[in-house]
């Protein structure tokens, strides 16, 4: 089952969405595990290390530090990055849908967009 870290200013009424719907979903908060100043490029070492999918809103610098990680031989368990003017309800179901429908292998090394 996939397994996420919470980026520091993600959306947590997504993922309190996700939780009511789903139990068996796990969430790290970033703030939880003393990542709530961190870089980006440290909470993707961190996600990596913990072997959990990053779930963001960061549009901004997410991609290009995942993808710079990935082209420099080092693993990400994946990115999730959900629009943050997507309506709450969408991404809930959106990121539901991905989380039951693909495996941790699946998202190995990649970024998701949402909305899909």
């Amino acid at each position: 089952m996939i397994a996420f870290l919470v980026d520091q200013n993600f959306n947590e009424d997504i993922v309190d969405g996700l939780t009511r719907r789903d139990a068996a979903l796990a969430f790290t908060l970033a703030r939880d595990v003393g990542l709530a100043q961190a870089a980006d490029p440290a909470i993707l070492e961190w996600a990596s290390n913990a072997g959990l999918i990053l779930l963001t809103h960061d549009r901004k610098t997410i991609p290009s530090y995942a993808h710079d990680r990935v082209s420099s031989g080092l693993p990400i368990p994946g990115v999730f990055l959900v629009d943050d003017d997507m309506p709450v309800g969408k991404a809930i179901e959106e990121v539901l849908i991905a989380a039951k429908c693909l495996t941790p292998e699946e998202c190995n090394d990649l970024v998701r967009y949402f909305p899909m």
